[in-house]
């Protein structure tokens, strides 16, 4: 019953935006937005930074508009996380994952702030971005786009539940108003009202293999912490016990003391973690025990196709609004 009130409520929000467009801002330059229905990992993340990546090499300056979930420090207003030239925030006002891909994407610009409005606007007059990037999008209605990614995955077709019975945030019946679908899961097929929007799948590239055969701590405070971790054993890493702690955990000294006992007890050489994790994880350098971080990355299967459809997207927005 609550779930399909829920459902409801979202429903009507969704036609409300559609019926007033006077309630959406529209930035100068295209924006893309990089989604999804359900609640945790789905892949967002990477995501963005792919495509952050493949508008970089098309000749663009992309810039990654982001609410910064997680900051501690929630001062008013836009932060630079990174301009195309540098890193220019440091964790707490940045928030794990706009870090973790300012790290990872040299030339891109990656801002949060709830109003991603202004922060688009302050990356199109100050860091001359030509294209956004909107990260976990879907939901954010006030900002105009054009370009709607949504990522789909098994569990959301097979039991397409709105919280708080399940764990949908939009019922799925929204795939309506999406441009392309994102999907990791081969048996993922969409049934929508009139022509289905393009379907792009997607593949997890695996981890790197172990530099040598001593074994590992694995700690993860991710979306699915039990996914990394078997992603680990299949590239060949001995695990000799892992750590699974919440999205978006935020490390203590405490915390770090403990795994560093944690892996001596085990036997570990070194700990292993991922990115996300690895930035919230800094500063507490120098580590008694060594850390690796291991990158996580997703990316079309046809990656041609997938960078001429976009590129074709961007064209027709052009031609709309100049």
């Amino acid at each position: 019953m609550l779930s399909t009130l829920y459902a409801a409520a979202v429903r009507r929000r969704r036609e409300r935006y559609a019926s007033r467009p006077e309630l959406r801002l529209r930035l100068r330059r295209p924006v893309i937005s990089v989604g999804n229905l359900a609640v945790g990992g789905r892949g967002k993340t990477p995501v963005t930074a792919y495509l952050a990546r493949t508008l970089l090499e098309m000749g663009e300056r992309p810039a990654i508009l982001s609410r910064g979930y997680g900051r501690s420090d929630r001062r008013d207003g836009v932060v630079v996380v990174r301009d195309p030239e540098a890193i220019r925030a440091d964790l707490p006002r940045a928030g794990d994952e706009p870090l973790m891909l300012a790290r990872q994407l040299p030339g891109v610009s990656v801002l949060t702030c709830p109003d991603r409005y202004l922060a688009g606007r302050l990356a199109e007059h100050h860091l001359g971005a030509t294209v956004h990037v909107l990260d976990d999008g879907f939901q954010h209605l006030r900002l105009e786009r054009d370009v709607d990614l949504l990522i789909l995955g098994r569990e959301d077709v097979a039991r397409p539940i709105t919280l708080p019975g399940g764990r949908l945030r939009e019922p799925l019946d929204t795939v309506i108003a999406v441009d392309a679908i994102l999907t990791a899961d081969e048996d993922v097929v969409v049934d929508a009202a009139g022509e289905p929007p393009p379907l792009f799948r997607l593949r997890r590239s695996a981890p790197p293999p172990p530099p040598d055969d001593r074994a590992a701590l694995a700690v993860a405070g991710v979306a699915s912490p039990g996914r990394f971790f078997d992603d680990l054993r299949r590239a060949g890493w001995q695990l000799a016990a892992t750590l699974p702690f919440r999205d978006h955990h935020p490390y203590s000294a405490r915390d770090v003391a403990a795994f560093m006992r944690r892996a001596r007890d085990a036997g570990a050489a070194r700990i292993v973690t991922t990115e996300k994790d690895f930035v919230r994880l800094l500063r507490f350098r120098p580590f008694p025990v060594p850390i690796e971080a291991v990158p996580l990355r997703v990316e079309p299967v046809a990656g041609d196709e997938f960078r001429a459809w976009i590129a074709g997207e961007l064209r027709a927005a052009r031609d709309i609004h100049g």
